[in-house]
């Protein structure tokens, strides 16, 4: 691997960690919104949703516009506005404005996955593309793991909005770093729009994006609700719920580079031995979110949170993965995309379903509905897998 291909992939990824230090900022504050806003478990839900939201509604236009434009403008314009929508999140005085600001923050990460998976398809070399994606999604976990900390350790000896201006100011200067020193093959204005009607019509694509949206419902709801969960349900400080959720990142990291080991050196055909990859990860997350339901004490809560990381937070980079073996290159941006938003989808619906069966019910039985929810998205991708998708090159290729 040569200097062109490390410095790609860690320019990327830089990107990515700083993108996410200021995104996930308000999963980590989730305690924090509660009391500062007096919410209920219900109510912190739309905060999350208000995020996710924004992500959903700009994921489809900022797809087209890096297919037509470039990764390059699209990725500096993107992390500046993050750095802009987490000052927003920390100066807002009141509920309604907050879930604005988070609506603002939501949607100028949608540059994130569109900009980054292109920069990876269009300069780094098939054989190589499965390994620099779970790199580079790395950098999503990495940048969230970070964010816990700063929110929650600077909390504790300043204020709650101390972690979103370290994050904005990171923002800023890694958008200059980026801005400066990234040179892509795929910069320029030649891409047509893509052809969101063609991917429609693209059947196992189709069962991918469906099985994409309970992922995403759990992921986005895992990240949004740790904190919480193990401050009020475990009984533990704020302090250390932001380092199970750091904790739950980090093996959330390890996955995604395992998996993405795996896609690349497992024997058999990319499309089905990088499926069966995330049939296993959504399995495994289904039954581990039982688990984490049961867990009483704050060890055994860290143990079962890692574990759950590794499988539920670990299966995005397959997941990019796996959609490279269904769609062409020139697709990669729009399909992206449209996977993402079915992700983001799930976000948008499960944070205030989980906060209310919380609220009525307990907390075990908000995970229990996570768990069902990835047991279904296991089932899509088996019946998806064996589909053969209408392409004759797909992105994805030995």
């Amino acid at each position: 691997m040569g200097r062109t291909y490390w410095r790609t992939v860690s320019l990327v990824t830089l990107w990515q960690v700083a993108a996410s230090v200021c995104y996930y900022t308000v999963f980590a504050a989730t305690p924090f919104f509660r009391d500062a806003f007096d919410l209920s478990r219900f109510t912190v839900g739309f905060v999350v949703t208000a995020l996710t939201l924004g992500y959903a509604v700009w994921l489809l236009p900022v797809g087209a516009l890096v297919d037509r434009f470039g990764e390059w403008r699209t990725l500096v314009v993107g992390l500046v506005g993050l750095s802009a929508g987490a000052l927003m999140v920390a100066g807002a005085p009141t509920y309604a404005l907050l879930l604005a600001a988070a609506f603002f923050l939501g949607s100028t990460y949608a540059t994130a996955i569109p900009g980054t998976n292109k920069a990876v398809y269009d300069n780094i070399p098939a054989g190589r593309q499965n390994l620099a994606m779970g790199i580079k999604q790395v950098g999503v976990t990495a940048g969230s793991g970070v964010s816990s900390l700063l929110v929650t350790g600077l909390a504790a000896v300043l204020f709650w909005q101390a972690g979103f201006l370290v994050a904005a100011g990171l923002g800023l200067v890694v958008a200059v770093v980026f801005a400066l020193a990234y040179r892509g093959v795929g910069d320029g204005g030649a891409a047509e729009y893509p052809d969101f009607r063609a991917l429609a019509r693209n059947r196992p694509y189709r069962v991918l994006v469906a099985a994409g949206f309970f992922l995403g419902a759990a992921l986005f709801t895992t990240t949004g609700y740790t904190v919480l969960y193990v401050s009020e349900s475990v009984g533990t400080s704020v302090a250390f719920g932001g380092v199970v959720l750091a904790l739950v990142q980090l093996s959330g990291s390890v996955g995604r580079l395992v998996g993405g080991w795996l896609s690349d050196n497992l024997p058999g055909e990319p499309r089905t031995r990088i499926g069966a990859v995330l049939v296993v990860q959504a399995v495994a997350g289904a039954a581990l979110f039982a688990v984490v339901g049961r867990a009483g004490s704050p060890w055994s809560a860290a143990v079962a949170f890692a574990a759950l990381g590794f499988f539920v937070l670990g299966n995005t980079g397959v997941y990019y993965s796996y959609m490279a073996t269904l769609v062409t290159a020139e697709e990669m941006g729009g399909a992206t995309a449209g996977g993402q938003l079915a992700l983001v989808g799930g976000s948008v619906v499960a944070p205030p379903a989980f906060g209310y069966l919380a609220d009525a019910v307990g907390y075990r039985a908000s995970w229990w509905l996570l768990g069902a929810g990835t047991a279904v998205a296991a089932g899509l991708l088996v019946y998806g897998v064996r589909i053969e998708p209408p392409v004759d090159e797909p992105a994805m290729q030995e």
